[in-house]
């Protein structure tokens, strides 16, 4: 049997079996068993396989799965061939070539030229990006043209090409209870259960060893990983990674991220937040709990470095030997151990003391908001909830950045423009446009569009977390600079639009250090008073 270093490998990016191949060799027969262990099946595969049955008895048909790197198709399309191969061609990934002298868009001239001289349908896998470049380059005009249609219009689609689209399947869903990502969850749990579990055999065997440090500390992150409140954490970060650095998550990433946790060099905590080569590491490191900086923390930070008597603190630290043997040299440490288990009882739970210093109202907030934005029920507690987003956040900030000069202007005026000492100002009654609102769907975590109107003129502005967190900010004094440049974009394509229409008034103010002056047009003339 092989060690649990090794079985966990088979997770690493750069194991060989990252990528899905057909393989002959029974040498790798226990690895090839693991990789099977942990394939979960998505709703995607559901609908990928439902098209291609409707393929047999059929001919002159195509099915595209489109995704990017490292989502699972060739692994998905491995599968598929295992169980149609005999009535379809498949050719896994759109990206290889065939000749080493040719390129992959070659290889899919070959293959689509192919098609057209058979009667056997076709399934392809292709990333995004060598979708464009054959609707660009390819010499298959038939397929070209299929895929230049779909590009241009995704919902419309025809019988004889059919794209699937792994965007179309998001890992992360906001619902009425919160959010979820069945797929972490489901991986996860596969990988720590307790009954009929590869890994668990291995571990089993592992602990029955005389074994160094380097497998003592594996073990005890393979035990903290089992613990479902640390997979809830775990799968927050993920989430909060999605939502603030726009980070997708993949099937290659998280197994390769859920490798990284067990084998790095150090606990399950500080591999969380380590960084690294993973580009999931790399974004959840800029939500290390121990950065933060509130009253608490630092308390404990500086009794910890000092030395001083906590007789609860102890009392926790002698409850940790439930899960190993574990090796503290700092207090940053023990700060992402109390994070990792917040969700959980443990010991005399000193370490929920710290709760609310690790909650992030914003995250919570904004699943609140995207919710309301994407089911509609009617109800008057809804669109009251509704009401006080767009008038306390959305609009109070707009107003704000858009008058960031003139200050004293009020609620009713939007400035247009700068003079000198003189600014012009006009009304305009921005509100909610709760009948686009209730028409409108997403199925996207990573933002929703918010819809808003001024006399006749409809506007749409597309919210994800960063920018909302801006909003909030406004509200709240914060002038944006540079580093805000990504959300301050979004809010400048909106106030443009809103200044121009405001600009259509029939009333303008005048403000200049010799006073205020009321302009309103009445027909032909103009009322002219001072405040």
């Amino acid at each position: 049997m092989i060690d649990l270093r090794t079985a966990l490998r088979v997770m690493s990016n750069s194991s060989s079996y990252a990528v899905s191949t057909e393989r002959l060799d029974p040498a790798d027969s226990l690895q090839d068993e693991i990789k099977s262990y942990l394939y979960i099946q998505m709703p995607i595969e559901t609908a990928v396989n439902k098209i291609i049955s409707s393929f047999e008895n059929s001919n002159k048909k195509v099915l595209f799965l489109c995704g990017s790197s490292g989502d699972g198709k060739s692994e998905l399309l491995t599968k598929a061939k295992e169980h149609f191969g005999f009535q379809i061609k498949f050719h896994l990934d759109a990206t290889h070539s065939f000749d080493p002298h040719g390129t992959a868009i070659q290889t899919l001239d070959k293959v689509f030229n192919e098609f057209e001289t058979t009667n056997t349908p076709l399934v392809v896998g292709i990333n995004a990006g060598m979708l464009g470049n054959y609707a660009e380059e390819g010499q298959n005009h038939f397929i070209r043209n299929k895929i230049r249609a779909y590009i241009e219009n995704k919902d419309v689609q025809d019988d004889t090409a059919i794209f699937i689209n792994f965007e179309d399947y998001p890992k992360f869903i906001i619902d009425d209870d919160g959010y979820n990502c069945d797929f972490a969850k489901k991986l996860l749990e596969r990988i720590t259960r307790k009954e009929n579990n590869i890994f668990r055999r291995i571990l089993d065997h592992e602990k029955i060893k005389k074994n160094d440090q380097t497998t003592l500390r594996l073990i005890t992150n393979f035990e903290l990983l089992s613990l479902p409140s640390v997979q809830k954490v775990i799968i927050d970060l993920l989430f909060q990674a999605r939502l603030m650095r726009e980070q997708f998550l993949t099937a290659r990433s998280l197994l390769d991220f859920i490798h990284e946790l067990l084998s790095g060099d150090g606990y399950l905590f500080d591999n969380l937040f380590a960084g690294g080569g993973n580009e999931l590491a790399n974004k959840i490191e800029n939500f290390d709990p121990s950065h933060l900086r509130t009253k608490e923390l630092d308390r404990f930070i500086l009794a910890y470095d000092l030395g001083l008597p906590d007789i609860d603190f102890e009392a926790f630290k002698s409850g940790l030997n439930k899960l190993g043997t574990i090796y503290f040299e700092n207090a940053a440490q023990y700060l992402r151990l109390f994070f990792l288990l917040r969700y959980d009882d443990f010991a005399n739970n000193y370490h929920k003391k710290f709760s609310v210093d690790f909650n992030d109202p914003l995250i919570e907030n904004y699943i609140s908001v995207h919710q309301l934005h994407k089911s509609h029920n009617g109800e008057s507690n809804q669109k009251n909830n509704l009401k006080l987003f767009y008038r306390d956040t959305l609009i109070a900030a707009i107003r704000r950045y858009i008058n960031r000069n003139a200050p004293k202007l009020g609620k009713k005026f939007f400035l247009l423009s700068d003079f000198g000492d003189y600014q012009i100002a006009a009304p305009a009654d921005l509100t909610m446009d709760y009948k686009s609102i209730s028409t409108s769907t997403t199925s996207s975590s990573a933002f929703f569009i918010a819809h808003l109107k001024l006399k006749d003129k409809k506007f749409k502005l597309p919210i994800n977390i960063n920018l909302l967190s801006l909003l909030i900010n406004i509200n709240n004094g914060y002038r944006p600079n540079k580093h805000d440049k990504n959300s301050v974009v979004l809010l400048e394509e909106l106030t443009s639009e809103i200044i121009h229409q405001a600009k259509a008034a029939t009333e303008i103010v005048i403000t200049g250090i010799d006073g205020k002056y009321n302009l309103e047009l009445e027909e032909d003339d103009i009322m002219v008073s001072k405040d």
